[in-house]
């Protein structure tokens, strides 16, 4: 590191840092900017409800409305804007914005802007990124993300990462396997089930299932697949998901899209528990066959995966982690990504002055 760096870092307005259950971007972010802060950097968070991190803090709305209102565009402008005026009263060397509709503004600000692109980049949403192009910095979380999209302004690619160390290591494990996630098509928790149930286990089954989109769907797929070796539990808060996590067999993952980045993922293997997955978006990069977990090509492996987990070992997950896919990594790289930005800024800032200078 050069010199520290005076950072402001823009959250959603969905959840505070860290969340409390459900919250895979703040979760993340808050991850980050301790890292950060670790690292002797400046940062500021602009954010909702309470600060959980070790930077500075500033709110934008004293309540979280991921509960009843997430994904609407209410909440959204209203903390772009909000985030906007604290913005002209900061001084950053660069701007790193988690939010969907902030990064609009980056074009009038005197600082670079780093996005993450943390969902889908196909669509209305890569649009989206196509048209910031030339306003912000765009980071992908995964090499399958930035392959799916490889004309979008990419400025580099960060795995997300966890705090290894603040998940509980179990090296005996419990009887049962476990699905984590949002109650949703795309996430496969009836595949899940029905592989768990083919190989002989029984399964736990947690996640969000508030939307309008998953109550349909765990109405028809979920629960009559429900029963005594498949227990539904609902939500979890962080010291229940990491427990679930630690306990299990294994960690079904069976997505049905081209997911980013699956956080449960390395949450999972951070406990010492292998991934039984799909391959499907970056799971190839993040599992390692034979090693941290199996990936399956079809659903009709997976009964044949779950059985063998028993043969991986829980201290190769674990240190396959704190080695590719813990916090001080992925905090270093935006560091290095910032530091980069700011440079170019000032160097731009430079040949303007001399330039000036020169024609007086």
């Amino acid at each position: 590191m050069n010199r520290p760096l005076d950072i402001a870092i823009v959250s959603t307005p969905w959840f505070q840092l860290p969340p409390a259950a459900y919250g895979g971007i703040e979760s993340m972010c808050a991850d980050l900017v301790d890292g950060l802060v670790e690292l002797g950097h400046k940062v500021t968070v602009i954010g909702v409800g309470l600060n959980g991190t070790k930077a500075d803090f500033i709110a934008t709305d004293t309540m979280p409305r991921g509960d009843t209102r997430l994904g609407r565009a209410g909440p959204e402008v209203l903390h772009a804007a909000r985030a906007a005026q604290v913005l002209r009263t900061l001084q950053p060397d660069i701007i790193h914005d988690h939010s969907t509709a902030g990064p609009l503004q980056a074009g009038q600000r005197p600082v670079p802007t780093v996005v993450t692109a943390h969902g889908p980049v196909s669509g209305e949403l890569g649009d989206y990124y196509q048209a910031l192009a030339g306003s912000v910095s765009l980071v992908a979380i995964s090499r399958a993300q930035q392959e799916q999209a490889p004309g979008l302004p990419w400025a580099g690619q960060v795995h997300n990462a966890v705090r290894t160390l603040d998940h509980p290591y179990r090296e005996r494990k419990g009887d049962r396997v476990a699905f984590l996630g949002r109650i949703a098509a795309e996430k496969g928790v009836h595949l899940a089930i029905d592989a768990a149930r083919r190989a002989g286990k029984a399964i736990t089954i947690a996640g969000k299932c508030n939307d309008p989109d998953e109550e349909p769907y765990f109405r028809n797929e979920v629960l009559p697949r429900l029963g005594e070796d498949a227990e539904w539990v609902g939500e979890l808060d962080q010291a229940a998901k990491r427990e679930l996590l630690a306990e299990a067999q294994c960690l079904l993952f069976p997505i049905c899209w081209e997911e980013p980045f699956g956080m449960v993922m390395i949450e999972a293997m951070a406990c010492g528990t292998p991934v039984v997955a799909l391959r499907r978006g970056s799971v190839p990069e993040i599992v390692d066959h034979g090693v941290t977990g199996f990936v399956c090509d079809d659903p009709a492996e997976l009964p044949d995966a779950i059985r063998n987990v028993s043969r991986l070992s829980p201290r190769d997950c674990r240190a396959r982690v704190l080695d590719r896919f813990d916090t001080s990594r992925m905090a270093a790289a935006y560091a290095s990504l910032y530091e980069e930005l700011a440079g170019q800024r000032t160097d731009r800032a430079l040949r303007r002055d001399s330039l000036g200078r020169r024609r007086t």
